[in-house]
């Protein structure tokens, strides 16, 4: 079994070695037990549909320059709250205006935050918490 030498984020030295540098997420993956019905509810927040759709078993669509996909998994399986993702967005107001004009419901309407954004929060009909903002100049 090989051995791993502890970097700066276990309480190792760096030894020389060049940190590596994180630039992007290139995707995140979400699971579903309706595709169908994931696929509305993206595609009302104004998600564009690269691949898949309502019939097929895997679906992505496009977040910027990256993916958000969606996973079709069983009723035996089951997950409870894992965290939310945050997406910037051009105009977040504009984006609760939309979904409240598809019949979504958002937690509450967008508001100021401390640390320098506009956001709201929605849940997706899987349970998934989603976070939309945008920064305050």
């Amino acid at each position: 079994m090989a051995q791993s030498t502890p970097g700066p984020a276990d309480g190792g030295s760096d030894r020389g070695r060049r940190a590596a540098n994180i630039t992007s997420i290139s995707a995140v993956t979400l699971a579903t037990h309706d595709m169908a019905r994931a696929v509305r509810f993206y595609a009302a927040l104004g998600f564009a549909l690269r691949y898949g759709g309502a019939s097929a078993a895997f679906s992505s669509f496009s977040a910027g320059n990256g993916c958000l996909n969606l996973t079709t998994e069983g009723s035996e399986r089951s997950w409870s709250w894992w965290g939310r993702i945050v997406f910037h967005v051009a105009d977040v107001d504009l984006l609760h205006a939309q979904a409240l004009a598809a019949g979504l419901q958002p937690q509450a309407p967008p508001h100021d935050a401390t640390w320098g954004e506009r956001y709201f929060h929605i849940t997706d009909p899987d349970g998934h918490e989603l976070s939309f903002a945008t920064p305050i100049p």
